[in-house]
Order: structure tokens, then C-alpha cells, then sequence
């Protein structure tokens, strides 16, 4: 072999060493991700959403023929004094959110070392998710806005109302809207000093609103609250106040979503937009999706080329959602032979709860096992100056199980549970809520959102396993 040749092959054993090394030390939770996906394939994914939909199926028609449906109570667990008043609790989230902001400004630049993205994205946007699907509304006692609220509205003398309550669930459906498109869309969301601004700006913005409406209107009008409090209706255990007092209460899933007041329009808008942003998120960055608006997959340029295309995606999906759900609804009413969509789109809306709770869970499952990791690491090095307060190593994250097939396993068959038990809870639901002040809809009518928690069903799995890019 010729010294030349021999010089291009040592220079290309260099180059596939430095990058492997890259590939084994550089923390990038997409590779992570395609690993997870290349393993999955090799799974019979198939077959579990098959099974899915049938037993979704199944236990619907079952149900309407059998006349028989598993009783939803609760009982008291235990009582006692509220220890911490919630305003108090209040302030404390109040000034954790400050903390994390200037941690957001001022720490690391690098998203996966700054407390202020994971905080977001994976502490509030994924845990306390399943926080509250587990124990009920833990948001409202750290809920940032309504002990400051109060406290300005004492000190100013102003009781008053401005007229924002009038616009029910509305604000909440646009903020929503802006933050979803901000998280699937925009170009770096977590960018630390980029979403420190914006987070700053927004509670700027809903504090105002708050102290001109009341702190009360917090609990329609913001969407972080809307979401969090729909999310704890379907709650094996939950906490309720009254005079001074905690009581904690225990029922089977979804006991606490048949005591809910029916939708309004712009409630039903916005457990549509739930549903619709978490169904994108997975859609857009498969290769079904990007073969669709003209992307090779295997060489994603990034969301700058999509940022126009998942925009109008995000709209469409919501707008086909809501056609798609509505449309079923009224099906089913004619095949009722009677019933009045405005009357009826309110309660059933309700059974899907578990579903955009369901999904949302499963779809951010593999972010909370590698992301939290990055969360305890940056909690060992809270400002980025390489500290390492609880002794983890400079190589104590790791995503090694995204690459085992019995990790991996593991991990699909957790998804599936979750996907299908949620369907399941909304089949349920969908039966109990279908009678109102005496009246009850036929077995036929429950068939048309049958067939769509069905579809459902099978593209909450199919959006989880297929390959994805980017």
C-alpha cells in the first residue's frame, strides 16, 4: 500500500473515530430518539394497534348491549386544617418562576444545562401533567398569578371587573393556540434568554388581566390553569378545600369529570386544540408528514423550511378535529332520531379528557425519561458554572435503554397502557355522560364516536411508533 494510501485511510479512521466520540459524548436527545424508533420497528407494533381498537370496540358494544357500566363514586380518604394558605403557596411559585427566569437570562446558554427549558418543557409541560392525571390539581397551589392577583387587587382597592369573564374559555383557547404554535413551530423554543422573555412577557400580560378581572378569572381566562384543572378531572385521587379544610378524596379515573358542567363553545374549542396540538407534535415530524410537504426525511433541513407549511398544519388539524368530532356527535343524534347538538356536543366533549391527557403522557413519555435526567443534572449545576453539587460525574446522563430492545419494550408497552386505558376511561364516559334530566341517548347513536375513539385508538399508537425525523 502506497504511503498515500495509507495516509487516506489513517485520516478516515480519524475522522470515524472523532465521530463516534461525538456520537457517544455529545448529549442530543433527537439521536436518542431515532435510536428508540430504530428499535421499535423491530417490535410487532401492528398487531398491538389491532388489538387496541378491538378492545376499544368491544368494550363499547358490551357495554350498550350488557346495559352495564362500572360505578363511578368517590369517598373521602382522609381530613384535615389547610397547613399552607394557597396564597402563600402561591408567592412561592411566584418566586421559583423569577428564579428560573434569571436563571433563563443569566445561566447557561445550552437549553439541555438551563433550569429554565427543562423547567418548561419537561417539570411542568410533562410531569406535572402526570402529576395532576395522578393527584388532581397540584397547579393551583403554585399557580405563579393568583397570590400576586390578590395581593395587588387588595392594595389598589379595586374589586371591580372588566368584562373578561363574559368571554368564557376563549383567552385561554388563544393562549393555547400561541403557546402550542410556539413549541411545535417556532424556530427556537428553548432558546434559555428567548423563552425567558417570553415567559416574562406572559405573565406580565396575564397578571394585568387578572388584577383588572379578578384572580377567580384565572381559572377560565389563562390556559396553563384551564389545562392543568381539566387534566385533574380524570384523577384517581384529588384534594378538595372547603372552610379551612383539605379533605382528600379517592374514586376510580374520571369520577370527578361526571360532576362537571357541560362545555361551552369555547370549552369544547379548547380540549379540541389539546387534542389537535399533541396529535401534530407527533404527526410533524414523521415521514409520512414531511414526504407529504415535499421533505426528504432522511435530510431535515430544519423547522425554518417547515415553519410556513406547520403553521397552516397546526390550524388544519385543530379545524379537522373539531369537524371530525362535532361531525360524529351529529351523526349519532340523527341516529337517535332526536337531540340538539348544542345541547349534547357540551357533556360528551367531556369523555375526551382522558384521551388528550392519554396521549399527551405517552407522546412525552421518552422526554421525561431522558430530558428529566438533563433536570436532575442541571439541578447539580443550577447556574452553569461547573459545579457539581450532588457528585454525578461529568457523564452521569444516559440513554443507553432507548437502545435495548427490552428498554425499549418496556417503554412501548407503557405507551400502549396508556393510549388504551385512556379510550377505554373516554368509552366510559362517553356512555355515562349520553344522559342528562331523564334523558338518554340509544345504543346507535353511541355508534359514531364509537368507531371515532376507535381511529383514535389506532392513531395515537401509529403516531408513537412510526419513524420520525428531526
Amino acid at each position: 500500500m502506497s504511503k498515500a494510501a495509507k495516509g487516506r485511510l489513517l485520516a478516515d479512521g480519524l475522522r470515524i473515530a472523532a465521530w463516534g466520540f461525538l456520537g457517544a459524548t455529545v448529549p442530543y436527545p433527537a439521536l436518542a430518539h431515532a435510536a428508540e424508533r430504530m428499535v421499535l420497528q423491530t417490535l410487532p407494533t401492528g398487531y398491538y394497534i389491532a388489538g387496541a381498537a378491538a378492545t376499544v370496540a368491544i368494550t363499547a358494544l358490551a357495554a350498550v348491549l350488557r346495559g352495564g357500566l362500572p360505578g363511578l363514586s368517590s369517598h373521602a380518604l382522609f381530613e384535615r386544617p389547610v397547613l399552607i394558605p394557597r396564597a402563600m403557596t402561591s408567592w412561592a411559585g411566584c418566586l421559583l418562576l423569577f428564579a428560573l427566569i434569571a436563571v433563563g437570562m443569566f445561566g447557561s446558554h445550552d437549553p439541555l444545562g438551563n433550569l429554565l427549558p427543562l423547567t418548561i418543557w419537561i417539570v411542568i409541560w410533562v410531569g406535572l401533567t402526570v402529576a395532576c392525571a395522578l393527584f388532581g390539581n397540584i397547579w393551583q397551589d403554585v399557580n405563579p398569578w393568583w397570590g400576586p392577583v390578590r395581593w395587588l387587587r387588595l392594595r389598589l382597592g379595586w374589586q371591580g371587573r372588566i368584562g373578561l369573564s363574559r368571554w368564557a374559555f376563549w383567552p385561554a383557547v388563544l393562549g393555547y393556540l400561541g403557546f402550542a404554535w410556539f413549541e411545535i413551530v417556532s424556530l427556537s423554543p428553548d432558546d434559555p434568554a428567548w423563552l425567558a422573555a417570553v415567559v416574562l412577557g406572559y405573565w406580565g400580560v396575564i397578571l394585568a388581566l387578572a388584577v383588572a378581572e379578578g384572580e377567580d378569572w384565572l381559572d377560565r381566562g389563562e390556559f396553563l390553569t384551564v389545562y392543568f384543572g381539566f387534566i385533574a378531572k380524570i384523577a384517581p385521587l384529588w384534594a378538595e378545600r372547603s372552610d379551612g379544610r383539605l379533605r382528600v378524596m379517592a374514586g376510580l379515573p374520571g369520577t370527578q369529570v361526571l360532576k362537571m358542567a357541560p362545555l361551552p363553545a369555547s370549552g369544547i374549542a379548547f380540549v379540541m386544540l389539546v387534542l389537535a396540538s399533541v396529535s401534530f407534535d407527533g404527526l410533524a415530524h414523521t415521514f409520512w408528514w414531511l414526504g407529504q410537504v415535499g421533505i426528504n426525511p432522511l435530510e431535515y433541513p430544519g423547522r425554518s423550511a417547515v415553519m410556513g407549511t406547520n403553521s397552516a398544519g397546526l390550524l388544519a388539524l385543530w379545524t379537522m378535529s373539531a369537524a371530525t368530532i362535532l361531525g360524529a356527535i351529529t351523526l349519532g343524534l340523527r341516529l337517535n332520531g332526536s337531540g340538539d347538538l348544542r345541547a349534547w356536543a357540551g357533556p360528551l366533549m367531556l369523555a375526551f379528557l382522558p384521551i388528550a391527557a392519554g396521549y399527551h403522557i405517552a407522546h412525552y413519555l421518552v422526554a421525561l425519561l431522558t430530558g428529566g435526567q438533563y433536570v436532575i443534572a442541571a439541578l447539580s449545576d443550577p447556574l452553569g458554572r461547573g459545579w457539581d453539587v450532588f457528585g454525578l460525574g461529568p457523564h452521569w446522563v444516559s440513554f443507553g435503554f432507548l437502545t435495548d430492545r427490552q428498554g425499549v419494550r418496556a417503554i412501548w408497552n407503557t405507551q400502549f397502557a396508556i393510549i388504551l386505558g385512556a379510550h377505554l376511561l373516554a368509552v366510559i364516559l362517553s356512555l355515562r355522560l349520553s344522559r342528562q334530566d331523564g334523558d338518554e341517548l340509544s345504543g346507535l347513536a353511541h355508534l359514531p364516536v364509537t368507531v371515532l375513539m376507535v381511529l383514535y385508538t389506532s392513531l395515537g399508537l401509529w403516531l408513537l411508533s412510526t419513524p420520525t425525523a428531526g
